[in-house]
């Protein structure tokens, strides 16, 4: 059997679930995912649990508040004026708390996405820490094929 390597091609079903037990992702029921471990598909945290599974492997995984993406970062809750939002996007676009807004990238390549925490007159709070940040989470995983 072939355990899982660092750089490994990995088919795999696996599910995600958040602190409430809702399924964030789930690839049971579906087509397997594919990936490459160590091309960042995956947190850092849940690919070194994967590491040494052999083909065939069904395990579950608890991550502690944190440890799969991050500790939440008060630094990354931003004021965006409107102006600029109407500038780069829509100008006639209505914003609501819990809207997710994509940015672009500050070298116009890629970008992220920032979610509407409190409406102002003149800006927008955004929060731009990943949506689980600092919260635990659960990944079950079986493995089906490693090369």
């Amino acid at each position: 059997m072939n355990p899982i390597q660092a750089g490994s091609f990995l088919t795999l079903h696996y599910r995600l679930t958040g602190p409430d037990g809702a399924d964030i992702v789930n690839t049971f029921g579906a087509l397997p995912a594919t990936l490459s471990l160590g091309a960042g598909q995956l947190s850092p945290a849940i690919e070194a649990r994967l590491i040494g599974l052999p083909e065939g492997a069904h395990e579950r995984f608890e991550l502690a508040p944190g440890e799969a993406f991050g500790d939440r970062n008060p630094e990354l809750l931003q004021r965006v004026k409107l102006a600029l939002l109407r500038q780069l996007g829509d100008p006639d676009e209505v914003y609501h708390v819990g809207d997710v807004v994509q940015f672009p990238g500050p070298d116009g390549q890629g970008g992220y996405a920032g979610v509407v925490r409190e409406l102002g007159e003149e800006a927008l709070l955004f929060d731009f820490n990943h949506p689980l940040a600092g919260q635990p989470v659960s990944f079950e995983v079986q493995v089906i094929g490693v090369l």
